[in-house]
């Protein structure tokens, strides 16, 4: 049933529910100091008459936006390249909208999008920010961390963490398991194509790789070589490694798109794979990893997993809950195929 006339107010929903206008208004705005019947009266009233919030009136009193940023410090291609960040771009909306909130994306594109960002973030637009994978010279994790919003890190940004919200996966011992895997295969010279040293996720990867190989400074100079996290970088890395180490016999390559690259080297070296070269990646991306030639043996990570407990994490900051700070770490795990 509808008010003739036109939208229903907060009045009419009182009227109906036969409580006070003050009542209802505590009620949609979730206040602990209701009776469970004048709950029930007043969601009764609503269903009946169709009643929708005014969203910019309800801002006014509860001081909430309803709008959560995604903030990605990476370049736009990049973000349209790598499967990770568009993936995890439609699982933060879904799981925002499931909450009544909507996600507002913001793409860092030149230096001084970072200031531009900020300022954002501190004028009131939204209620609070999911930051992803800064980069060591990032400024931005420095300027929202004093902003008065709640913020909450995807991967480990390069400030001290004392004071912080973090979700991250494991990526010190995916590298790990995924080196073991090929030593344990009885290879005996594996090298690494790594992650970007200025992100934590390659640091921490090539991390789990030395501690599983035992490898010294000058044994990782020789036997790591960076790949940036994409499909060229990959196959340029992979063909440095060839040439300094012509006896390798199996590879950890920090990432799917990386390892794409990787295997086009082999192939083109005369290395088979995994006969010659055994083969790991890092993501366990289902756009990649099972279409490869041969199918990737990978660390599986759950972006979507991740992403729920940021989410999960923001609400509660955002509710006023008292969060303890610190970094949550998600397990990872390796999936066998025919590449390793």
């Amino acid at each position: 049933m509808s008010v003739p006339g036109g939208r229903p107010t907060l009045e009419d929903v009182a009227a109906r529910a036969g409580v006070s206008r003050a009542t209802v208004s505590r009620v949609i705005n979730d206040s602990p100091r209701v009776s469970p019947e004048a709950r029930d009266q007043v969601a009764a009233a609503v269903r009946d008459l169709g009643y929708v919030p005014n969203r910019a009136a309800r801002a006014l009193v509860t001081r909430r936006t309803g709008a959560v940023a995604l903030v990605l410090s990476e370049p736009e291609n990049k973000f349209f390249d790598d499967p990770f960040f568009a993936s995890t771009v439609r699982i933060v909306s879904q799981h925002l909208s499931t909450g009544d909130s909507q996600m507002v994306l913001l793409m860092v594109h030149r230096p001084d999008d970072h200031a531009r960002i900020a300022r954002y973030l501190a004028a009131g637009h939204v209620d609070g920010a999911l930051v992803l994978a800064p980069h060591r010279d990032d400024p931005l994790p420095e300027a929202v961390r004093e902003l008065p919003l709640p913020v909450v890190f995807g991967g480990r940004p390069w400030i001290p963490e004392h004071g912080l919200h973090l979700v991250d996966h494991d990526n010190v011992g995916g590298g790990r398991q995924a080196t073991e895997h090929l030593l344990s295969l009885g290879r005996r010279s594996v090298v690494t194509v790594a992650g970007p040293q200025d992100e934590y996720a390659g640091l921490e990867r090539l991390q789990g790789w030395r501690e599983a190989t035992g490898a010294d400074d000058a044994a990782t100079a020789l036997r790591a070589e960076p790949g940036g996290f994409t499909e060229q970088g990959g196959e340029r890395a992979m063909a440095e490694l060839l040439a300094r180490v012509p006896d390798l016999d199996a590879v950890f390559v920090a990432n799917d798109l990386m390892a794409i690259g990787a295997l086009r080297a082999l192939r083109e070296a005369g290395r088979r794979v995994p006969r010659d070269v055994a083969v790991v990646g890092f993501d366990d991306q289902p756009a990649i990893a099972p279409h490869t030639d041969p199918p990737l043996t990978t660390i599986r990570q759950d972006p979507a997993l991740r992403t729920v407990h940021m989410v999960e994490l923001m609400r509660r900051l955002i509710a006023g809950e008292r969060v303890a700070p610190g970094r949550e770490i998600l397990p990872v795990e390796l999936v066998r195929r025919d590449s390793a």
